[in-house]
């Protein structure tokens, strides 16, 4: 007996439009034969109650993930399948939707694709954040597919931030933060505070100081398998983020190490895409004016 394939549905929490969609596109899933799953901490999202199913169990054996909104509900989503190497689909109901790959209005067209698996993947390069205290023990492990910020937990104050590269302390920040991003995270918040913008056909871990108080306020690019850890100094407590979600306070004495992450996100696409001219749409960037030479068709390497 062939096993039914498994869909996972997130949906923003305070779009109507998203929950209409998930709830649609549930009952058509179910109807091919396939089994729906709703994290239960989403759930509350009007109409998906059926589909409930425990955070933990989420993303054992699952198929594909659907999400239903903007960046923020993909990084989301990732979140919850990337120890499961889940490919995931970000159908776009936001604004920006840099992460997402297709608009709600063809979703319909490609339902019996995901079921049958045909669909490519984009890998994608993620973090492991470690909370680490006093005494070297890891106490807290996040993973990102954008970044990881350590930032001031006190409105009008800096934080004091020391880096070090590979176990050799490199230099004190004082800054209002510090962004360590991957490179799909360099056109996030890297990118609004004039961090580099990096291709996410590279492996590359991006250290951008946020509006520093100093000489030295140049982002750094540095090879993925370089370990970069954060101390807090004098005192100051700093607040972690992990791809936007507050992951508490770090005091003086812990440190916030980030190494490359053990499993790539895998993001669902129907096509080759090209990270330039997606880049260039997303950010309105003017339309170049033609230019009068013939360039040679790009390559698979030349695409993301």
């Amino acid at each position: 007996m062939t096993t039914p394939p498994i869909v996972g549905i997130l949906a923003h929490q305070i779009r109507p439009q998203a929950a209409t969609l998930a709830a649609h596109l549930a009952e058509e899933f179910e109807r091919r034969g396939a089994v729906v799953r709703v994290p239960e901490s989403e759930a509350q999202v009007d109409g998906l109650h059926r589909w409930s199913c425990p955070d933990e169990e989420f993303a054992a054996g699952m198929s594909v993930a659907l999400s239903l909104g903007g960046d923020g509900t993909m990084l989301r989503t990732v979140d919850l399948v990337v120890g499961h190497e889940v490919p995931v689909l970000g159908i776009n109901i936001g604004h920006l939707g840099y992460l997402t790959a297709i608009q709600p209005e063809e979703i319909e067209a490609h339902i019996d694709d995901l079921l049958g698996g045909r669909f490519l993947v984009e890998e994608r390069m993620t973090l492991s954040v470690h909370v680490v205290d006093g005494a070297g023990t890891a106490v807290r492990v996040y993973t990102a597919l954008n970044e990881a910020v350590l930032e001031k937990s006190v409105a009008g104050n800096t934080v004091r931030l020391g880096v070090a590269l590979n176990g050799v302390p490199f230099t004190d920040y004082s800054a209002d933060g510090l962004i360590v991003a991957t490179p799909t995270g360099s056109t996030a918040y890297a990118f609004s505070s004039r961090g580099p913008v990096v291709s996410p056909l590279l492996r590359a871990i991006v250290v951008v100081p946020v509006a520093a108080h100093m000489l030295f306020d140049r982002s750094l690019v540095l090879d993925p398998g370089e370990v970069v850890t954060v101390r807090v100094h004098d005192g100051r407590l700093a607040s972690l983020f992990v791809d936007g979600r507050p992951c508490g306070e770090v005091s003086e004495g812990s440190t916030v190490r980030v190494v490359e992450g053990p499993r790539p996100a895998r993001l669902v696409t129907f096509g080759l895409r090209d990270f330039h001219q997606i880049l260039r749409a997303k950010f309105g960037l003017a339309a170049p004016r033609p230019w009068d030479v013939e360039f040679e068709t790009p390559g698979p390497g030349t695409t993301c």
